[in-house]
Order: C-alpha cells, then sequence, then structure tokens
C-alpha cells in the first residue's frame, strides 16, 4: 500500500549494550573483576583486568555491536569449514 508506514521501535533493531560493552560480556567482565577484586584480595589487579576489559569490549562494540555472536558463531564451526 502506497504511503503506509509501520514504525519500527529502536530497541527491537538495536543490540544490549551495558555501559557501551556487549551485555554477557560486560557481566563476565565484572564477574572476572570481582573475584579477583574481592575473592583474592587484589584490588588494583581486579580493578585494571575491569578498566581493560571494559575498555576493549566497548571499542570492539563501536566497530561492530554484535561481535560476541559473530565470534561465538565463528568457533562453533569445524576447522574444515574454515575459509
Amino acid at each position: 500500500m502506497p504511503g503506509y508506514f509501520a514504525p519500527v521501535h529502536r530497541a527491537l533493531a538495536e543490540p544490549i549494550l551495558l555501559g557501551g560493552a556487549p551485555r554477557s560480556l560486560a557481566i563476565v567482565n565484572g564477574t572476572l573483576a570481582g573475584a579477583v577484586g574481592l575473592g583474592l584480595r587484589l584490588w588494583v589487579v581486579g580493578l585494571a583486568i575491569w578498566a581493560v576489559g571494559h575498555g576493549l569490549a566497548v571499542w570492539t562494540a563501536r566497530r561492530d555491536p554484535q561481535f560476541v555472536d559473530v565470534a561465538r558463531r565463528h568457533l562453533k564451526y569445524p576447522v574444515w569449514m574454515r575459509p
């Protein structure tokens, strides 16, 4: 029908980010940093792991917001199927 359009909410098209990083990667990164910082009482190392990990995740998410899904799918395929 000409002139008809259906608005699509942007939440349906954008990936879920947590602080600019993919949600799953941010949770894993925070858990690892918390385990090192609180569990092993290495505060500086835990903070460094979080800062570097989150910075890298945000940087890669700016280039490709779905890089975690792509990497997971890439690792799922057998070696003989890779180009």
